[in-house]
C-alpha cells in the first residue's frame, strides 16, 4: 500500500507526463487518505510519539528515531524529518539500517530528486531486495530526465511482482517510449489495461500514448496495425482522422472520420470532427448537421457549440450564432476563440461596442495564454 500511495503521489507532481517526449512525465502532497491538518494537533502527536519511543535514558535508538521521523513525514513535517534523519545518518553512520530508505522517501516528497536517487541507491546496497527503494529509484531517475536509466529498476520490480499496480506499468511504458522501444511500451500498456499484448486493442493503446507524446507518425502506424488485426475496432479510424488533420489532409481525415461514424455512431467527438472537416471544405450544410448531432449526444462540451457558431456565421446567420456562442462562453469564459467569434457576430449585427469588448477580451486571453507557454528562463 505504501508503494502505491507514494507512486500516486509521484503522478500528482509530474503533471503532463507524456509531454516529456517532448519531455514526458509522473510528484508531492499529502497521501490521499491523510487526515486534514486542521483536525489534528500534529505537535501533540509528535510529542506523544517521542514520549512513547524514548527509553528511560532519554536517548532514542535508531529504530525509534526512524519511527518518530516517519511520523513527522506522515504529518507534513518533511523538513523536520529530513533534519532528524540527516543527524541520525551523521551519528549512526551511512549504513544504519533503514536510514537511507527513509531519507530517500523524504527527499523525493520534497522534490529533492538527486539526493533521493542517491539515497535509494545506498538503501539498495544495504538490502538488494528492498522493492520500494528499487521502484522509487526508478521513479526518481525518470523524473530526473533519465528514463533509459530508470528502466532496469522498474523492470526488476515487475519481475518481482508480476501483478504490480497499473501505474508502475504506465511509468515503465513511458520510459520505453522515451527510449524509442515501442514494442516494449505496447506490452507495458497492455499489462496496465489488461488486454492481450498482440491484440488490436494493445496497438490502439500504444497509438494513443504515442499521440499524447507528440509522435503522430508512430501513432498512425500503430492505429493502422490495430485495424489490420481488428477492422471494426472503435477509435482506430478516429485516431487516423486526427493524424490526417494534423497533416492538413482534410479529404483523408474526412474519410477516416466517416468510417469511424459507421463503427461508432454514438461517439459525439466523431460528429464534432466531421463538423470541423466539413467547415474546412466549405460544406456548411453538412457541417451544421454533423454539429447538431454532436450537441445532441453531448451538451457538456464547448467545442461543438463554438463550431456551430462559426458555421452559422459563415451561413450569414449571426443572430442564431449568438445563441450557441453565448452558451459556449458561459461554459468556458476563458476560450479566446469564443470571444473572437462573438466579436464577429456582434459586428455583423451592427453592435460595435459589444464587438469591440469581445475582441479586446479575446486578445487579453490569447496574450495571457502565450505568456504561459513561454519557456522558463
Amino acid at each position: 500500500m505504501r508503494i502505491f500511495l507514494t507512486l500516486m503521489w509521484a503522478f500528482l507532481l509530474s503533471g503532463c507526463v507524456c509531454a516529456q517526449l517532448a519531455s514526458p512525465e509522473p510528484p508531492s502532497a499529502a497521501r490521499p487518505n491523510e487526515v486534514s491538518p486542521t483536525s489534528v494537533d500534529h505537535k501533540a502527536i509528535d510529542d506523544a510519539a517521542m514520549d512513547h519511543a524514548a527509553p528511560a535514558t532519554g536517548k532514542l535508538s535508531v529504530a525509534e528515531t526512524l519511527a518518530v521521523a516517519h511520523q513527522k513525514l506522515e504529518h507534513g513535517k518533511a523538513e523536520e524529518a529530513i533534519a532528524m534523519l540527516e543527524r541520525l545518518r551523521a551519528t549512526a553512520g551511512e549504513s544504519a539500517q533503514g536510514v537511507q530508505h527513509e531519507l530517500g522517501i523524504a527527499y523525493y516528497r520534497t522534490g529533492k530528486l538527486l539526493p533521493a536517487e542517491q539515497a535509494f541507491g545506498r538503501a539498495m546496497e544495504e538490502d538488494p531486495h528492498d522493492i520500494e527503494s528499487v521502484q522509487m529509484r526508478g521513479l526518481a531517475l525518470y523524473r530526473l530526465g533519465r528514463p533509459a536509466a530508470a528502466i532496469p529498476f522498474l523492470e526488476r520490480v515487475r519481475e518481482w511482482t508480476p501483478n504490480a499496480n497499473a501505474d508502475a506499468n504506465y511509468v515503465l511504458g513511458l520510459c520505453y517510449l522515451n527510449s524509442q522501444r515501442f514494442e516494449d511500451a505496447r506490452v507495458a500498456f497492455a499489462n496496465q489495461f489488461a488486454v492481450a499484448p498482440n491484440s488490436g486493442s494493445a496497438y490502439l493503446l500504444l497509438g494513443k500514448m504515442l499521440m499524447q507524446a507528440n509522435l503522430p507518425e508512430a501513432a498512425a502506424e500503430a492505429a493502422k496495425k490495430a485495424l489490420e488485426l481488428n477492422p471494426k475496432l472503435a477509435l482506430a479510424h478516429f485516431m487516423l482522422g486526427e493524424f490526417y488533420l494534423i497533416k492538413s489532409d482534410v479529404e483523408q481525415a474526412q474519410r477516416e472520420f466517416e468510417q469511424e461514424r459507421e463503427i461508432n455512431p454514438a461517439n459525439f467527438a466523431v460528429y464534432d470532427r466531421l463538423g470541423d472537416v466539413y467547415i474546412r471544405s466549405g460544406k456548411y450544410q453538412q457541417a451544421q448537421e454533423a454539429l447538431a448531432k454532436a450537441i445532441s449526444l453531448d451538451t457538456s462540451s464547448t467545442g461543438p457549440f463554438i463550431q456551430m457558431g462559426k458555421v452559422l456565421l459563415r451561413r450569414n446567420a449571426p443572430q442564431t450564432s449568438l445563441l450557441y456562442l453565448q452558451h459556449a462562453e458561459k461554459m468556458d469564459p476563458g476560450n479566446y476563440m469564443t470571444h473572437t467569434l462573438l466579436g464577429q457576430a456582434y459586428r455583423s449585427l451592427g453592435r460595435e461596442e459589444d464587438a469591440k469588448k469581445e475582441i479586446e477580451t479575446a486578445s487579453k486571453i490569447h496574450a495571457a495564454n502565450q505568456l504561459k507557454l513561454e519557456p522558463v528562463k
